[in-house]
């Protein structure tokens, strides 16, 4: 599965990750928290190969990520950047169908896969729209459909990263979202979500990765990391914890 030993990250002059251990499981979603300039969207970049450690490695099943074939390493590790960039006129299907290009599955199946990778995201009605057409949240939908795809129906081995997927999505479709993640790895595949809504966090991730200044802070449970006096020392912000009335998890109120 994939994992990070000792990494450290430089960009530019500046180190923004520092000694990272981290092990990704399968059928768990972790969830990686901490306030703006914190490293977690360098830690994403790192951990699918976008960005080379400065040192420590990253491997996937043991062998470092650098050496995997790049089809086959599409087909274990999809990945969700946090702005995706797309300025041609192409059918929201061929949008999510590039998801299907590591594959030699065949048009039908990859059809198949399509629809459903776009009824998860809650975006099936969007079949047959411009994808330039489409607001920022549809988008983003479509774009989650897309790795969705791409990892399609998911299974032990395979490997999602996405960084901040609900940020443009209303309420509704945020929780839509991470139930599709959580779906997904259900079926076996190990998820990294990097969030910043400490209540989804809670919902929905098995453990969570609190960063600041590049570097861990707390790893654990919802219920470990998620403590009033850790979350005021990284936000800088007073919060109550309750625990929620129906769900049990830990429940965060600015004060």
């Amino acid at each position: 599965m994939l994992r990070a030993e000792s990494l450290s990250v430089t960009r530019g002059s500046s180190l923004v990750l520092s000694g990272i251990d981290l092990a990704l499981q399968p059928g768990e979603v972790l969830g990686v928290l901490g306030p703006n300039g914190a490293g977690k969207s360098s830690l994403l970049a790192a951990l699918c190969g976008e960005l080379l450690p400065s040192a420590g490695v990253v491997s996937l099943d043991g062998r470092p990520l650098a050496q995997w074939d790049g089809q086959l390493r599409a087909q274990r590790l999809a990945v969700l950047p946090q702005s995706s960039t797309l300025n041609f006129a192409f059918s929201v299907e061929a949008v999510v169908g590039m998801g299907r290009l590591p594959h030699a599955s065949g048009a039908h199946l990859d059809s198949e896969i399509v629809a459903a990778a776009l009824r998860a995201a809650d975006a099936g009605h969007l079949s047959g729209r411009n994808y330039l057409e489409l607001s920022g949240g549809e988008r983003q939908r479509v774009h989650l459909a897309r790795v969705l795809a791409q990892l399609w129906p998911g299974q032990g081995g395979q490997v999602l990263l996405l960084d901040e997927p609900t940020s443009m999505l209303d309420p509704l479709h945020q929780h839509i979202t991470l139930r599709a993640v959580r779906a997904i790895a259900a079926s076996g595949c190990a998820v990294l979500v990097v969030l910043h809504d400490l209540n989804l966090a809670a919902r929905y991730c098995d453990r969570l990765l609190l960063l600041a200044d590049g570097q861990a802070q707390a790893l654990g449970s919802p219920h470990a990391v998620l403590q009033a006096d850790l979350l005021e020392a990284v936000f800088g912000l007073q919060v109550l914890v309750h625990t929620h009335p129906e769900l049990g998890h830990p429940l965060i109120i600015a004060r």
